[in-house]
């Protein structure tokens, strides 16, 4: 890639165990994931989710939270404070990932209606957490 705007580049989400969370955000949620084989032959510290091309979710083990030491009180922030995390899609995938959800009987939220995001006004979006409690929106514009 040779566009360096800013940009977001990843989110760490802290998980309980990253091979079934890769599993849960490949098969439910339609990432293809990142690593999975060489974390879990323990050459790398965790793995990820391609959300787009430019975009990742890295699966970060809750039992690497003690050892965090790049800014004070960084081991106290597994879990929090992150409200949750917004995916937008177009209105097919949209469609395609709630049915996902649904068929693996992960709750999801009513439609919330003309809500405000990134890009104005989405026309609907619906919540729905991963394994280890984490919220997402998911949203469409068209």
């Amino acid at each position: 890639m040779t566009d360096n705007t800013t940009r977001l580049d990843h989110v760490v989400l802290w998980v309980r165990d990253p091979v079934a969370a890769a599993d849960f955000f490949e098969k439910a949620v339609g990432m293809a994931p990142l690593r999975v084989t060489d974390f879990a032959a323990g050459a790398v510290s965790f793995p990820s989710v391609r959300l787009n091309d430019e975009s990742i979710l890295d699966l970060m083990p809750l039992s690497m939270a003690e050892g965090m030491e790049m800014v004070p009180g960084a081991a106290e922030s597994a879990g929090h404070p992150v409200n949750h995390v917004c995916l937008a899609l177009p209105g097919d995938d949209f469609e395609a990932l709630r049915a996902r959800l649904e068929e693996r009987s992960v709750p999801v939220s009513d439609f919330s209606y003309d809500s405000f995001g990134a890009r104005g006004m989405a026309r609907r979006s619906f919540y729905f957490r991963d394994p280890d409690g984490n919220v997402f929106e998911a949203r469409h514009y068209d």
